[in-house]
């Protein structure tokens, strides 16, 4: 009995594989809001390539804007108020910025929440007290945390400027059911092509202290690179400590190359 049983669950298994194989594949039908979906803009920054660096000037920038604009909605959890001190400014600088800011604190003798103004070892503080705030305030969206967005996200650091430019009209042929609703705005460069955040940056939004103009574009440049920061702080130094260990590592090669062409100079290989 085992073996007619064995036998018809082998024949079984044989024609699946036989069939699988023969007859045509089936395809999956591609998303409709994929041929509307653009890849992102490739955006330049110095802290691109073989040989990066910080531009401080843009980084600076990029902090105002962030403090000017996005800190409205979006948080950032993961940078406290000293880690800017990196970014070219001050000791002094640092906790005249701080204090702009207020930060939760509890009162140790009654237990309520209270604020206070900040201090360098803070963090930036959440722009809501809670996620049902934030649903509240952005038609039912969370706004993510921007510590890490230009690591979170596929296309990083040109997802986030493509996203922040690329807000218009949706076009005359897209179908009814992929148009914004109400709440939502069109952007191809967002994966499902319409987000609820409405276009954050408008021209002269805010007032450069270096007299760059503060254009759309400008403006998404700057706050890229600054969130290109936030993510990976330590990018530079971690490239440069990359060549050098490459140059060592080449340089000893070479000497013990040498080192075996001399000690074994006189002997038959």
């Amino acid at each position: 009995m085992v073996r007619p049983l064995g036998f018809l669950v082998g024949l079984g298994f044989i024609t699946a594989l036989v069939l699988a194989i023969f007859t045509t594949p089936l395809k999956n039908e591609p998303n409709v809001a994929y041929s509307f979906v653009k890849h992102p803009r490739h955006v330049k920054l110095a802290s691109d390539g073989l040989v990066p660096h910080w531009d401080k000037a843009q980084l600076q920038r990029g902090m105002q804007v962030y403090k000017e604009v996005c800190s409205a909605c979006h948080s950032l959890n993961l940078v406290a108020f000293r880690n800017i001190q990196d970014l070219g400014y001050t000791e002094g600088q640092v906790k005249t910025f701080a204090k702009g800011f207020q930060v939760p604190s509890v009162n140790p003798d009654t237990g309520e929440v209270a604020t206070r103004d900040g201090l360098p070892s803070d963090h930036f503080p959440a722009p809501y007290a809670n996620d049902v705030a934030a649903r509240a305030a952005n038609n039912n969206a969370i706004p993510p945390d921007l510590s890490l967005i230009t690591k979170a996200r596929e296309g990083g650091k040109d997802y986030v400027y493509s996203l922040l430019t690329g807000y218009q009209n949706p076009p005359a042929n897209l179908p009814a059911e992929l148009k914004p609703g109400t709440g939502l705005h069109y952007n191809p460069y967002f994966p499902n092509l319409n987000l609820a955040m409405a276009k954050p940056l408008a021209d002269n939004q805010v007032t450069y202290a270096d007299g760059t103009k503060a254009s759309v574009d400008q403006m998404a440049k700057d706050v890229t690179a600054f969130l290109v920061w936030t993510a990976e702080p330590k990018l530079v130094k971690r490239v440069q400590v990359g060549w050098a260990v490459f140059f060592f590592l080449l340089i000893f090669t070479v000497l013990a190359y040498l080192s075996y062409r001399n000690i074994w100079a006189d002997k038959k290989h």
